[in-house]
């Protein structure tokens, strides 16, 4: 091309050449007259109506396929073949590579929501894309059964006047057995409304025997390989649920509001050093703040930093005068607010409250220095308790002494056990205070009266300072939505630590999509050194371990949990709890001397589910590969969920990581931003998008593609809103989908593939178009493979908007209607139309099936027969888009016929604002190129836009849909101008006028680059010949007449 017209590369190729314009616009009122064609009255058009003559003689679209989709009713058409048809016949017939993407359980509780269709929908796009590039695709949908919200629900559902407490564990497990069941039933029928193709007959649930014995036998190569163990230690107890948790079973509420208490300790057992700097006859409190006071019943020790300085002082607010405080130096300003009378603080302000306290330092001394010390507990008045060092310990906030409880904290119990101190935890599975505690505790809620009771006990026994309420972030149960505990209990526990840093380097090879979402699965990883794998309930997976009765020591060895998984295999794990101890002991230790007992723990759900890749390691092995499926695809909470749980027993059994892609997405929100809750009523149900609502006019039936495409529209990576205004754009896109399609449809009628005209044949225009076919495709291409589905969409949007129905569809109309149906012209337009349509509907095929199913159905006759399928799914993907069409020269030739175009339309415009023209038809355009002696020449052996013109103009006359465009050259502008002088003269018509200088790049040196090349000068006016009653052209030599293209077709036709 020229170098005075910039031709972008083709991912820039929108970008049109800059230019300086000079506008001159020559109107005069136009004049009636009967000599000229364009001003016959409009009166008798309205009474002749010559056209109505010629009506059947035009081309016009003829097709069955409805503009109103009415999908609810006529989706179910296409259902059975995209979806069951197409997923047995692709597992038997594709011939490319296994694909497997796992489907993540979703909890057998309960109906589906938006947030269940939008995960099943993601799946689907992938899917879909990978069996049309030939894929054999895997695809099993999965349930996760057990656990306490299934449990729970099952008790909930039981007669009225049932004694729960009376059901045995069997019995509870049959009732929850059948609960989930249920759920499975109901979802699987929601999730295949949704269109989601799958193995829906063959999915796996948790509760399968077959699943229940891989994932035993999980347990039992951690178990071989020492990574299972049993702890007397902290873990997190929900006392709602009465059974431990893992981290992954938490949230956190960041205003939870503890009541805290700064509490004197009273030192009876100083060391020497301590005993050297403090006063005769003085007593020795030390400081210590917690934010549970339900907790120090169980403290054992007080933990300070050895390197950090603490103060002696003594306080003028305190009742005696002989009483020494101990507290971090750090924390001085601190201890005078908690000095302060909660009635003087109340009454001032804090500055002048605090002003009254006055401290008088005795000494500092390191926390090394006070380790070894013992006190007195404020509660029981236990003697020689001690004071240990702790890393941990900080001067950020408290006293800089802590009061420590092995038994309800894990930096606690890790500082502790090195040292012999036992993990006391008086406190029992329903959160209440045991015996141990006392009788002033006993039975008391530790979370409500138990706190009061503690902080009481303290006043009666003067070592409450203060009491202060304090918002913090608290952990609670994720299910029940209460606060949970730290609480001792003997769990088992699976060392993840020893993997960790596997696990990382496993991970390093998986593709993350969004990428930022590596970072917080690492995290968690890193954050982790064990995992609580025990549950006290009776709905799940057997822990199959038996305990001596007399030392209550575990039994778990390959044998005996060898033979457990064996009457599993063969019973289900119903065995573990209708079998006695004796059965299911394996044969040597029946008679061992022993007497056993069998364990009542379950398996973390987490564990459940983390070992569903067993499944595809089982059935569809593939060790050539670093992974065992292709593609995980779940909420963004799952990374300490599933993805964590999978990743772990993965790489503990296998050594590599249980997905190559892990697709995350957010979560929902309403129209307003607003997270979806339930509470709230701000939810949206996907089956009345689908099905509509109560109020059909408030609440419309979409049909699933609706549904589909809103889904594939959202940034999923983000949290992701939907609401009525939402789901009323992307219906709104999809009638414009149906508009395009139906148009394009119309105009295929009849056209076989075999009359196809070829590439070299096609005129430039039809060239263009299948440039931008080109394009589209490889777009399309690019932002399934990113797995950017809203890219994908934004695509098909501009496509069809921008690129068909705002250019190419508009510019052909007049060809498709009113030529001979034979004529190359218009056979060609039909070329590219089949192709352009076989495009589109491949690229939204994934997304919204049954619409594209239907149009396949409408046109699959254009089609060769051997090419004919039953569905769109098996045509393959876009391998038809030849190389050839990726005509750079002719883009670039585009750049300019584009500019040329939207400048001919402003003057089109300006004429009909003053009434010289109604449609763009009555205009005619002459293009006049400006150039100096030898210039003209010069500009065409280059190729510039003066060439372009020349090759587009016989497709400028459709370009700009007027009757017709007239290029003529000048050797100068005066010539030019003495040309439209001679237009002037006839004031009966109006002359708009722009003068265009393209420029050879977009730089700021434009008056340079005006000195050089050739100028151009459009001229819009009023067309001089007469309506075609046929195809309403100007293009006519006398009135009442047909053009010279429209007599020889109506002529043909033999009417």
């Amino acid at each position: 091309m020229a170098t005075n017209i910039n031709i972008p590369p083709a991912a820039t190729a929108k970008t049109t050449p800059q230019a300086t314009t000079t506008t001159t616009a020559i109107a005069t009122t136009p004049m009636t007259t009967t000599t000229t064609a364009s001003t016959t009255p409009k009166k008798r058009e309205k009474k002749d109506k010559p056209d109505q003559k010629y009506a059947p003689t035009l081309l016009l679209p003829k097709t069955e396929f409805p503009l109103r989709a009415d999908a609810a009713v006529r989706e179910h058409q296409f259902r059975q073949r995209c979806t069951t048809d197409l997923y047995a016949w692709q597992r038997e017939n594709n011939q490319g590579e296994l694909f497997v993407l796992h489907d993540g359980p979703p909890y057998a509780n309960g109906h589906l929501h938006l947030g269940h269709a939008l995960n099943k929908l993601l799946k689907d796009f992938v899917n879909r894309h990978k069996v049309m590039q030939g894929f054999k695709v895997d695809y099993r949908p999965g349930w996760d059964c057990h656990g306490l919200p299934i449990e729970l629900k099952a008790l909930a559902e039981l007669k009225a006047g049932t004694d729960r407490s009376a059901l045995s564990p069997t019995q509870v497990r049959a009732v929850a057995q059948a609960t989930a069941q249920s759920a499975v039933d109901s979802q699987r029928q929601e999730f295949s409304s949704y269109g989601v193709m799958g193995d829906w007959t063959n999915g796996y649930k948790t509760m399968d025997k077959d699943f229940e014995t891989r994932q035993l036998k999980v347990f039992y190569e951690m178990m071989n390989k020492g990574l299972i163990y049993r702890a007397n230690k902290p873990v997190y107890w929900s006392p709602s649920s009465k059974t431990a948790l893992a981290e992954s079973e938490l949230e956190y509420k960041e205003d939870h509001r503890s009541r805290s208490a700064w509490v004197a300790f009273s030192v009876d057992q100083p060391l020497d050093k301590l005993v050297s700097v403090l006063p005769p006859g003085s007593s020795l409190q030390a400081v210590v703040w917690t934010t549970t006071p339900w907790t120090l019943p169980a403290n054992r020790c007080v933990a300070v930093h050895p390197k950090m300085n603490y103060t002696l002082f003594k306080s003028n607010t305190s009742s005696d005068p002989n009483t020494v405080y101990l507290a971090a130096t750090d924390r001085m300003d601190e201890m005078k607010v908690r000095f302060t009378s909660p009635k003087v603080k109340a009454a001032t302000d804090a500055d002048s409250a605090t002003a009254g306290v006055v401290f008088e330092t005795l000494a500092q001394l390191l926390g090394q220095d006070l380790v070894g010390s013992r006190y007195q507990h404020p509660l029981t008045g236990e003697k020689s308790l001690p004071f240990i060092a702790a890393d941990y310990v900080t001067s950020d906030s408290g006293s800089g002494l802590v009061h420590t409880a092995p038994g309800h904290g894990m930096d606690d119990f890790k500082a502790c056990f090195p040292l012999g101190i036992e993990a006391f935890c008086p406190v029992d599975g329903n959160g209440m205070f045991t015996a141990e505690a006392g009788p002033d505790l006993e039975g008391l809620s530790v979370q409500t009266d138990g706190t009061v009771k503690v902080l009481e006990m303290l006043v009666t026994r003067g070592s409450l300072i203060q009491e202060q309420v304090y918002v913090h972030k608290y952990p609670y149960d994720w299910r029940t939505k209460k606060p949970v505990i730290l609480r001792a209990t003997s769990q088992w526990f699976a060392n993840v630590g020893t993997i960790k840093e596997d696990a990382l380097k496993a991970i390093e090879l998986v593709r993350f999509v969004p990428e930022g979402a590596r970072r917080r699965l690492e995290g968690f990883v890193l954050s982790r050194s064990e995992w609580c794998i025990s549950r006290q309930r009776s709905w799940g997976v057997p822990i199959p371990v038996m305990y001596n009765v007399e030392t209550d020591e575990p039994l778990l060895n390959r044998s005996s949990v060898q033979h457990v998984i064996d009457l599993v295999k063969e019973y289900g794990a119903d065995v573990w709890w209708n079998l006695s101890t004796e059965e299911l002991l394996a044969p040597e230790y029946k008679n061992d001397g022993n007497t056993y007992r069998k364990g009542t723990d379950t398996m973390d759900v987490w564990f459940d589910s983390g070992t569903s890749w067993t499944m595809i390691e089982d059935k569809m092995p593939r060790p050539e590969l670093p992974f065992v499926a292709d593609v995980y695809c779940e909420g963004s909470d799952q990374h300490r969920g599933w993805f964590q749980s999978s990743l772990l027993t993965s790489v503990a059994l296998t050594g590599k990581a249980p997905f190559g892609t892990l697709i995350s997405h957010g979560f929902l929100l309403d129209a307003k931003g607003i997270k979806q809750s339930k509470s709230l009523g701000n939810t949206v149900d996907p089956a009345v998008v689908i099905n509509g609502g109560k109020n059909l006019v408030k609440e419309p039936a979409y049909g699933t593609d609706v549904l589909r495409l809103w889904a594939a529209s959202s940034e999923y990576a983000k949290d992701i809103a939907i609401g009525s205004t939402i789901l009323q754009q992307v219906a709104e896109g999809m009638r414009k989908f149906r508009t395009t399609a139906r148009f394009m449809l119309g105009n295929l009628k009849g056209f076989k593939e075999s009359e196809a005209v070829p590439y070299e044949e096609l005129s430039r225009l039809d060239k263009f178009m299948l440039s931008e076919v080109y394009q589209f495709c490889k777009n399309v291409n690019a932002g399934y493979d990113e797995l950017l589905f809203n890219k994908v969409y934004g695509q098909l949007q501009y496509f069809s908007s921008t690129t068909l129905s705002s250019f190419y569809l508009d510019v052909i109309k007049d060809t498709l209607y009113s030529d001979a149906e034979t004529s190359p012209t218009r056979r060609g337009i039909q070329t590219v139309l089949f192709h352009v349509l076989t495009a589109f509907n491949k690229a939204i095929a994934p997304l919204a099936p049954h619409f594209a199913e239907e149009v396949y159905d409408h046109y699959r006759d254009c089609f060769s027969p051997d090419q004919q399928q039953p569905t769109v799914f098996r045509t393959g993907w876009m391998e038809f888009v030849p190389e050839e069409w990726n005509n750079t020269e002719v883009r670039g030739e585009f750049l300019v016929v584009k500019q040329l175009r939207t400048e001919v339309n402003q003057l089109l415009e300006q004429a009909r604002a003053v009434k010289v023209i109604g449609p763009s038809l009555e205009a005619a355009v002459e293009i006049q190129v400006l150039s100096a002696a030898g210039e003209k020449e010069k500009e065409n052996e280059k190729g510039g836009w003066s060439k372009v013109v020349e090759l587009y103009a016989e497709d400028l006359t459709r370009l700009f849909i007027t009757s017709e465009v007239k290029v003529t050259h000048h050797n100068s502008q005066q010539e030019a101008e003495s040309n439209l002088s001679q237009d002037k003269q006839n004031k009966e018509e109006g002359v708009f006028v722009k003068v265009l200088t393209l420029f050879s790049d977009g730089g700021d040196d434009k008056s340079a680059a005006a000195s050089t090349g050739p100028k151009c000068r459009l001229v819009v006016k009023k067309a001089s010949l007469f309506k075609c009653p046929r195809c309403w052209t100007f293009t006519a030599t006398t009135s009442d007449s047909l053009c010279g293209r429209c007599g020889p077709v109506v002529a043909s036709l033999k009417l």
